[in-house]
């Protein structure tokens, strides 16, 4: 892929961005989930770093904290956050994305008791009360980043954070839209290893490699794909599955993933001061199972997107035991299908390289189904 070749693959959950960015005095806080507005901490002269396995395989640690029931995603997290890989963090941001995630997070600092760790309450309802509880969450965690790291978080800061991000989504967008040609110039595979890269970056250097990897493919001749494709589910950073998937002659135009398109989805609003509209712009715009009564705004999303990009299937790829996308999964199955977009539900394990070859089988025979096939 193009991306290993130019960019590089990210493989090394210490990788050499962030070991530049420590060597020169940098602070490092980690979070997983999009609901963690990235602007604040970057705002606070600090580097956030988006919490991920990197197909970590070895549980050993985590499956003694939690349950073998649990999400493999966050036992392999926690596995790395136990046994010192993620030792260069200097601070965790907790959000109750869902009950496995926080399982993760809390029995990590249990064992690690990191100085900052800060609870990030997100809401589950989109209402008037809801947005000004998360913005006096938004205030907490801005008044604890500036008391552990000493700084103040300005406006301006604040401001110049929020503008920096927009271009990072704005960068998305136009990547996006290469995916969607009738020939697309990038693949699915392609931009998810740009978005796991990109997720221990700040937002300039993520801006830049975004342009520089598109500069390049502007004038690249185009792929005739045998299947159109959109996966949809949580948060994987496993490029591999969408390679293996590619490899069939398909090609992954779209998705609906936690790692990928929904990390992008915030709108921001233009009125009121930089915390409220932080708080008003990502709670808005938590297109995830998580949150309650949103369902239909979330099937929109995937009708839009699905409509846009041409798809001629769906997959819906999750791990065992993620109880938010295996109900959702029923849901989405029922109302694509009943568009005529035929739907593939695959569940399995994290990084669990034995699953491939039955992924790949079932994958082409829904491609052959779909009109895709050899």
């Amino acid at each position: 892929m193009e991306t290993t070749k130019t960019l590089g693959r990210e493989t090394e959950i210490y990788n050499d961005y962030v070991k530049d960015w420590k060597d020169k005095g940098g602070k490092v806080v980690g979070y997983a989930c999009v609901a963690t507005p990235v602007e604040l901490i970057e705002a606070a002269g600090l580097l956030p770093y988006r919490i991920k396995a990197l197909g970590n395989s070895d549980t050993e640690l985590a499956d003694g904290e939690m349950s073998l029931f649990n999400c493999s995603f966050c036992r392999a997290c926690l596995q790395l956050g136990l046994d010192g890989t993620y030792d260069f963090l200097d601070g965790l941001v907790e959000t109750n994305g869902c009950d496995h995630l926080r399982a993760m997070f809390e029995n990590w600092q249990h064992q690690k008791n990191l100085d900052c760790f800060y609870y990030l309450k997100v809401p589950h309802f989109l209402r008037d009360d809801s947005l000004a509880y998360f913005e006096e969450q938004l205030e907490q965690l801005k008044e604890l980043l500036e008391e552990k790291f000493s700084t103040r978080v300005s406006d301006e800061a604040l401001e110049e954070a929020i503008r920096g991000w927009e271009t990072v989504r704005e960068k998305w967008r136009e990547l996006s839209a290469l995916r969607e040609l009738e020939e697309p110039k990038v693949t699915g595979s392609e931009a998810l290893a740009l978005e796991v890269k990109g997720s221990s970056m700040r937002s300039e250097d993520f801006s830049r490699m975004l342009s520089q990897f598109m500069e390049e493919r502007k004038n690249a001749a185009g792929i005739r794909p045998a299947a159109r494709l959109m996966l949809c589910g949580p948060a994987t950073d496993e490029v591999e599955w969408f390679e293996e998937i590619e490899r069939l002659g398909a090609v992954v135009v779209a998705d609906a993933l936690c790692f990928g398109s929904r990390a992008f989805a915030t709108a921001m609003v233009s009125e009121g001061d930089p915390l409220h509209r932080l708080a008003e712009s990502y709670l808005s715009s938590i297109f995830c199972p998580r949150m309650y009564l949103e369902y239909a705004r979330r099937r929109d999303l995937l009708m839009e997107t699905a409509r846009r990009a041409r798809v001629d299937g769906a997959i819906y790829l999750y791990n065992k035991f993620c109880d938010l996308h295996g109900v959702d999964s029923v849901l989405v199955r029922r109302d694509l299908e009943e568009a005529g977009i035929p739907v593939l539900v695959l569940e399995k394990e994290y990084s669990a390289k034995a699953d491939i070859g039955r992924v790949k089988t079932r994958v082409q025979a829904f491609m052959e189904r779909i009109g895709g096939g050899a």
